[in-house]
C-alpha cells in the first residue's frame, strides 16, 4: 500500500530497520526481529540503505521480506550521493518487480574522506527525486528540525524541505529529536513557506547514555537539561535508564500526538524490545488515537 495513502486515512506507526552486516545467520536474524515487530502491528516499516549504500542489495531483499513475505508495508531507502543512474536503475526496477511501492529519496551522509567525486549524478536528495517521478512510486524525503548541519539556517534548509516536496516527495521523516518545541517550529515553518505534505516524527529513545555522543555527531540534536540531568543522575544504571529512556520517549509520542502529529516513526536500530516496550506504554494511546 501507499503510504500517501494511509496518512490520508489515519495516524501512522512505522518502525525503521538497517540491512545486517554480510554475516551467517544474520539476516534470517533480522526477519525474526520482523515478526516480532509485525505483532505490533505498524503501518509500514522502513529499511535503510548502508553507509555509502553498501548494503543495498539486502535493503531490497529485506524490502521484499516485508512486502511479500511479512505482510508489511515497505519504504525503501535510497542513497543518491554514492549512486550512478545505472546503479538507481537497477535497484528501482528490482523493487518494481517485487512490488514495493515507497521509497525514501536521501542524498547520505557523506564519509569522512569525501570526495566529490561522492555525489557525482545525485548531489541533493532533490535530485534523486526527480529522476525516480517516472517509476510511479510513492516518494517520501527526510527532513530536519534542528536544521541541516550543512545549511547556515534552519529557513534555508526549509527551502530545500520544499524543492524536495516539489520534486515529489508525499511525506516527510524526520531526523530524531528529544525537545517536541523543534518539531512544532518545523511544522509551523514548512507550512508557512508551502510544504503541505505530512511530516512524521522520528523518535529513538536513550536507553544507553553512551549513545548521546554519537548521537550528537550523528545528527546534532539538542539533549534538553531535564533529561540530561536524569541521564547523568542513573548513567551507571542501566535498567534505570532503560526506563528513562523509555518514558522520555513515550512522554514526547503522547505530547506530539495530542498537538495533532500525524503518526510516530520509531528508530528502534533493530531491537524489538524497544518497540515493545514503547508500545505496552502507548496501548491506550494507540487504541484511542491512531
Amino acid at each position: 500500500m501507499r503510504i500517501d495513502e494511509i496518512l490520508s486515512r489515519k495516524r501512522t506507526l512505522s518502525f525503521e530497520v538497517f540491512p545486517p552486516k554480510q554475516k551467517e545467520g544474520e539476516k534470517e536474524k533480522l526477519f525474526s526481529v520482523i515478526d516480532e515487530l509485525r505483532a505490533l502491528s505498524p503501518d509500514f516499516i522502513s529499511v535503510t540503505y548502508g553507509a555509502g549504500g553498501s548494503n543495498s542489495r539486502n535493503t531490497v531483499e529485506i524490502a521484499d521480506h516485508l512486502q511479500n513475505k511479512a505482510g508489511i508495508t515497505a519504504l525503501a531507502h535510497l542513497t543518491g550521493g554514492p549512486s550512478s543512474p545505472e546503479g538507481i536503475d537497477a535497484i528501482a526496477k528490482e523493487l518494481k518487480t517485487r512490488g514495493v511501492e515507497n521509497v525514501l529519496c536521501l542524498r547520505g551522509d557523506r564519509p569522512a574522506d569525501y570526495a566529490a567525486e561522492y555525489c557525482k549524478y545525485f548531489c541533493h536528495a532533490t535530485d534523486l527525486a526527480a529522476y525516480l517521478a517516472p517509476y510511479g512510486f510513492t516518494l517520501g524525503a527526510a527532513c530536519y528540525p534542528e536544521g541541516h548541519a550543512e545549511c547556515e539556517t534552519l529557513y534555508a534548509d526549509l527551502v530545500n524541505m520544499k524543492k524536495k516536496q516539489d520534486a515529489g516527495a508525499k511525506f516527510f521523516i524526520t531526523q530524531i529529536f528529544y525537545d517536541n518545541s523543534y518539531y512544532y517550529r518545523l511544522v509551523n515553518e514548512a507550512r508557512r513557506i508551502g510544504v503541505t505534505a505530512p511530516i512524521l516524527p522520528g523518535i529513538m529513545p536513550i536507553v544507553n547514555p553512551k549513545n548521546i555522543r554519537r548521537i550528537k555527531e550523528m545528527c546534532g540534536s539538542t539533549i534538553p537539561l531535564e533529561l540530561r540531568n536524569m541521564i547523568e543522575i542513573y548513567a551507571s544504571r542501566p535498567a534505570v535508564m532503560e526506563e528513562i529512556g523509555y518514558n522520555y520517549a513515550v512522554y514526547q509520542i503522547i505530547d506530539l500526538i495530542a498537538k495533532g502529529a500525524p503518526g510516530v516513526h520509531l528508530y528502534v536500530m533493530n531491537n524489538p524490545k524497544t518497540a515493545k516496550a514503547i508500545c505496552s506504554r502507548l496501548e491506550r494511546v494507540l487504541d484511542e488515537l491512531f
